[in-house]
């Protein structure tokens, strides 16, 4: 009963959210406002064969690090494969919430 989060919001899933969409601003932002010490804007600078080149090797670790490595090895490797998902999401004019909402469709659809 009542808030269950430590920010006091009703759960901590807006928490998680809330971070995600406080990194898509910053992908935005390094992606608008060129920095040559950014490595988001040194990437995007490149294009979007680069971004699914980098999505392809981060995708190939993560397998690897599923079969061969830690967990803790195995999570880092997720991340990354996550972070470059974002940021080819951002490049298309995406975010996360147009994939959730894809998600979210196809569960109903198959209930």
């Amino acid at each position: 009963m009542g808030n269950t989060c430590h920010k006091g919001t009703k759960s901590c899933f807006n928490c998680r959210t809330n971070f995600l969409a406080e990194l898509e601003e910053v992908i935005e932002d390094r992606m608008k406002n060129r920095n040559d010490n950014s490595y988001i804007s040194k990437l995007t600078q490149r294009g979007i064969n680069k971004i699914a080149q980098k999505i392809g090797e981060e995708a190939t670790e993560v397998v690897i690090a599923a079969l061969n490595e830690t967990d803790e090895e195995f999570l880092s490797e997720s991340v990354d494969l996550f972070f470059h998902l974002m940021l080819l999401l951002k490049y298309k004019k995406f975010c996360i919430n147009d994939v959730i909402k894809v998600m979210k469709n196809r569960n109903e659809e198959n209930d």
